[in-house]
């Protein structure tokens, strides 16, 4: 495996260039490839063998391009399908799950908010995690049906988001929540909503840096740090529409090339 290989990042949909635009800050010397898997989204629907099929198909296709590490952008693909695929393929991968833990040993109120999907929501890793920080914890559960659409279809403005997750947001402010965990890639884009309707004592924590400091790491122990001091690029697919793609990532980092994928 050459230092110079890219980071492969794959994601359902758009929501995992929000992961992405963490890694390149954190790591601005790396090459990337990043998977934009919108035809199959929203993973948090499937069962969890097609969850674990798309995500050996999109491994793959990044394993044939040389990729020496893989981000599984995807909440729902990490708790469903990241243990097969590290018993499965001899490269580091990097999963996001909710972060739960800072958020439970946080809280003040002794009651936490999560927004995530029903195939993160129902999976054992988050059963697994959940049960290890909330025990003496009021959580509130919440599956944020249609939100991954409606970014996906680029209505991030639109008054039908801003009054779906008011409806998904309102139990917990009920319950007096005062940290909020988004599970799922794509929702970091809400977050200037989400502050709107949130009262100003709530945190709303999600899982990008983390994974960017910790894909830093695993690329330091295994040596395969990028060592050349130039600005990495980053190739970007979607196998459906590029739009939302290059709106989101407009001004997010340079040297990129977005481009429609069969995959």
């Amino acid at each position: 495996m050459q230092i110079t290989n890219p980071i492969g990042v794959f994601d359902s949909g758009v929501g995992g260039t929000s992961i992405l635009k963490e890694i390149i800050h954190e790591l601005p010397f790396e090459d990337t490839i990043y998977l934009a898997d919108i035809k199959n989204a929203p993973y948090g629907e499937r069962t969890p063998n097609e969850i674990l099929k798309l995500s050996i198909k999109n491994t793959e296709y990044l394993i044939d391009r040389g990729c020496k590490l893989i981000v599984v952008a995807c909440n729902t693909a990490t708790t469903n399908a990241i243990d097969a695929l590290r018993n499965t393929y001899n490269i580091p991968f990097i999963g996001i799950e909710p972060a739960i833990k800072p958020a439970a040993l946080a809280s003040k109120t002794k009651s936490i908010g999560i927004l995530a999907t029903k195939g993160t929501l129902s999976s054992a890793l988050f059963a697994r995690t959940s049960s290890l920080y909330t025990n003496d914890l009021n959580v509130i559960e919440v599956i944020g049906k249609g939100l991954v659409e409606l970014i996906e279809g680029g209505k991030l403005q639109s008054k039908e988001l801003l009054q779906l997750l008011t409806s998904y947001l309102n139990p917990m402010i009920a319950q007096n929540i005062d940290y909020l965990v988004l599970g799922c890639s794509h929702y970091p884009y809400l977050i200037p909503i989400l502050k709107q309707i949130l009262p100003e004592n709530v945190t709303i924590i999600d899982s990008g840096q983390a994974v960017a400091l910790q894909t830093k790491r695993i690329l330091g122990k295994n040596n395969l740090l990028n060592q050349n001091q130039k600005t990495g690029t980053h190739k970007l697919y979607s196998n459906a529409t590029t739009t939302v793609l290059k709106q989101l990532t407009s001004e997010a980092f340079q040297n990129k090339e977005i481009s429609y994928l069969d995959f």
